[in-house]
């Protein structure tokens, strides 16, 4: 998906010729000397009767005499990560919404403000002006073209974020496409694109196969489906001056009817995105490919659908997972689990010195978080808090839940090694974590939980509801891994 331009201009915006133009300001009780259309945007507050320092919460827009359409936004740098996202997106739509070809961008305030609001007005504008899958036989919006930045200059800063922005967008792109035309066929197909265009490894383990390692976890969902066109994708990327290893793991169920359980209508609909953590996982592979970071990323990503038929899966099977665990069904809308039990035992068999799995997995983290942040858990007590600061630090935010031995009385089964999970559903986040503890071998591992992979009308910096939740985040982590 191609990004736009970004140029740099030494020139201030009313010398030359745009027809959108943000401008950026810190927060002030006054207005500054230097600012582009001053009269213009005291007309407009005294119009809404709005004190100066009020567009810290809401960027107001106006046409200028030349028909130029003038966004301005104030930034509160006292405030953290995601509200400085926020302000950002607002300020950005009241231009992005008429599709313009390109837009100037007015940076104000000392070096280390102009900076910040560069970086966040330019991504911004890479991550929601980019085209996501549509199928209307009309389609009216066109592609942002180029950006035009005045007041910062320092090009090497945005050679990172392009790359973290086409990793979100191709997670989001993935995610929107209808299931359709997304099955793990087509799917393995992309990957294997992908892989040839970024020189990754690349290696599958298709139903075949997995039969004969073991992996019967993992089949037992994949067998509901015809054609049996699951697979365990595994991907690698290599630095030579790597010192650390990290394992990245995404459930990539296609689409997830509940099988025998079926899900009423209600809870179906959109879970063609229940591949999504397998997306976050590729997003992350392919903006640490592009941005060259010294650490080697392993990808493992879990692709197969869950359907009902003959062949799928029932509540009372008993299944041998790889490791050799055998795990009671109690839910066969519980199958997230199960494909990343065998995924995660072929991730953890070469000893990575970080493992983290993305998950679109468990009803009950949304419904304790709702979709404005995920949850996390792990193995390390320091990791799930690095986790979870690294979460503030990208505006990405993270919650972390216990996962503490006694919430595994729950899984006690009187015929299997462990239940797959509980009926009641109560704390099935973290069953569903201390599930999967079953199949790392110890390696340190964080576990994900993707309850803001969607968000009605956006959210941070990204103004799409499918909002790519968990890219930026990655790529902070393996920044401190190198």
């Amino acid at each position: 998906m191609k990004l736009a331009q970004l140029t740099f201009t030494q020139t201030l915006p009313a010398a030359f010729s745009i027809t959108h133009l943000l401008v950026l300001l810190p927060k002030a009780k006054t207005l500054p000397k230097d600012l582009p259309h001053a009269a213009l945007l005291k007309a407009v507050l005294a119009r809404r009767d709005m004190k100066i320092d009020e567009l810290a919460k809401t960027p107001v827009a106006a046409n200028a005499a030349s028909g130029a359409l003038v966004a301005w936004g104030m930034l509160d740098f006292e405030k953290d990560t995601f509200a400085l996202q926020v302000q950002v997106r607002k300020a950005l739509q009241l231009l992005l919404w008429e599709n313009p070809k390109s837009i100037g961008i007015v940076v104000l305030g000392d070096e280390v403000q102009r900076k910040r609001a560069a970086e966040l007005a330019v991504y911004g504008a890479w991550v929601n002006s980019a085209l996501l899958p549509v199928h209307k036989q009309k389609d009216e919006r066109k592609p942002l073209q180029k950006i035009e930045l005045f007041g910062f200059s320092d090009k090497k800063i945005f050679a990172p974020l392009k790359a973290q922005a086409e990793g979100n967008l191709l997670c989001r792109e993935l995610t929107v496409l209808p299931p359709n035309e997304l099955t793990p066929a087509l799917y393995r197909g992309r990957i294997k694109e992908l892989a040839q265009q970024n020189g990754w490894r690349h290696e599958e383990f298709d139903m075949k196969k997995l039969r004969r390692m073991g992996a019967g976890a993992f089949v037992a969902v994949a067998q509901g489906s015809d054609p049996e066109d699951a697979a365990i994708v595994h991907l690698s990327y290599k630095h030579p001056k790597a010192k650390q290893t990290v394992a990245l793991v995404g459930k990539g169920i296609c689409f997830d009817t509940g099988g025998h359980n079926l899900k009423p209508s209600r809870y179906m609909h959109n879970m063609h995105e229940d591949m999504n953590g397998s997306a976050v996982a590729l997003g992350i592979l392919l903006a640490t490919t592009q941005n060259k970071l010294a650490v080697n990323l392993d990808c493992w990503l879990a692709l197969a659908q869950n359907h009902i038929s003959p062949k799928a899966y029932k509540q009372n099977d008993i299944v041998k997972a790889l490791n050799g665990t055998t795990i009671e069904i109690i839910h066969t809308d519980a199958e997230g689990r199960m494909v990343l039990a065998d995924t995660l035992t072929l991730a953890a068999r070469a000893k990575p010195d970080l493992m983290i799995d993305f998950a679109t997995l468990t009803g009950s983290m949304a419904t304790a978080l709702g979709a404005r942040y995920s949850g996390v858990l792990g193995n390390r007590d320091e990791l799930v808090q690095r986790a979870v600061s690294i979460g503030k630090q990208s505006g990405e935010r993270l919650c972390a839940f216990p996962m503490d031995e006694d919430y595994e009385a729950a899984l006690e089964s009187k015929v299997a090694d462990i239940k797959q999970c509980t009926l009641t559903g109560e704390a099935d986040h973290i069953h569903a974590a201390r599930f999967l503890k079953h199949f790392i071998d110890d390696v340190p591992w964080l576990h994900i939980d993707l309850s803001s992979s969607r968000c009605e009308e956006g959210l941070g910096i990204v103004a799409s509801d499918v909002t790519g939740f968990g890219v930026a985040w990655g790529l902070e982590m393996l920044v401190e891994q190198q």
